[in-house]
């Protein structure tokens, strides 16, 4: 049975860096003799798109077993999951954890990164999540006292996790404000037509039924009937043609 709305999940991963031997501050490769120890998850923070509930889990409050179990579990379940990076760091570093793990790859879902989003359509001075909140106006990063953070909640300061879980969850909350703001920018945005019942069209990217014919949408050799979400600001067109037969016996090709 096909589902009724699309499941989207927001994530966002906090790690410990590597540790390493180096003669310089200014080295610019580590060889891997000089490798003491690779960096791993300390943490994730996870919530359902509209939903209140923020998951958090560590490998201080809950093992590395449970932690990256309930992560394989909400994984899983998700159609599509939004990150801010995460195509080149989150998604790459939680497989990195499930293969050495010995867990088997999580059902496959849509990835939605922000990132990508930002950097293809837009030049601003930094792509950076806590410059792109403020300067959109949506809030930014909970405060912290730099690396030391990290190095306490790897030496086990309960203090310090307190605060790390604080500033993993506002991550989530942030990613969830920027992928609202971002919605109608997205180009590759998973079709909330296909998690749908309902036999009336939908915005692909929200899944409004708010969705308003605007006029004519063409490509090199034919013409669709586009749309405009009322919700999200969305375009879309027809996946059908509504040129004629004598527009189509008219129109050349280049070659």
């Amino acid at each position: 049975m096909k589902k009724s709305s699309m499941r989207v999940l927001l994530i966002d991963i906090e790690t410990a860096p590597g540790v390493a031997y180096i003669w310089s501050l200014w080295d610019k490769f580590i060889p891997i003799d000089r490798l003491i120890k690779p960096g791993y998850t300390l943490c994730w923070a996870a919530k359902w798109l509209g939903s209140s509930d923020i998951m958090f889990r560590s490998i201080y409050h809950d093992g590395k077993d449970v932690m990256l179990q309930e992560l394989y579990d909400i994984l899983s379940s998700a159609d599509a999951v939004i990150t801010f990076n995460g195509d080149k760091f989150d998604i790459p570093t939680i497989n990195r954890e499930f293969l050495e793990a010995g867990i088997t790859p999580p059902s496959p879902a849509h990835s939605v990164d922000l990132y990508k989003t930002v950097k293809r359509r837009f030049r601003l001075m930094s792509n950076k999540l806590d410059f792109v909140c403020q300067t959109l106006g949506i809030g930014g990063k909970v405060k912290h006292k730099g690396m030391a953070l990290w190095y306490e909640c790897m030496t086990g300061v309960n203090a310090s996790w307190i605060k790390m879980r604080t500033y993993n969850k506002r991550d989530v909350v942030l990613l969830e404000k920027l992928y609202k703001y971002l919605l109608p920018w997205i180009q590759q945005h998973p079709n909330h037509a296909l998690f749908s019942n309902n036999s009336k069209p939908v915005c692909t990217n929200c899944g409004s039924h708010r969705i308003q014919s605007r006029g004519i949408q063409t490509t090199k050799t034919l013409e669709y009937r586009r749309y405009h979400c009322q919700n999200c600001g969305n375009w879309m067109r027809e996946r059908t043609t509504c040129s004629t037969k004598e527009t189509k016996a008219k129109t050349l090709v280049k070659v």
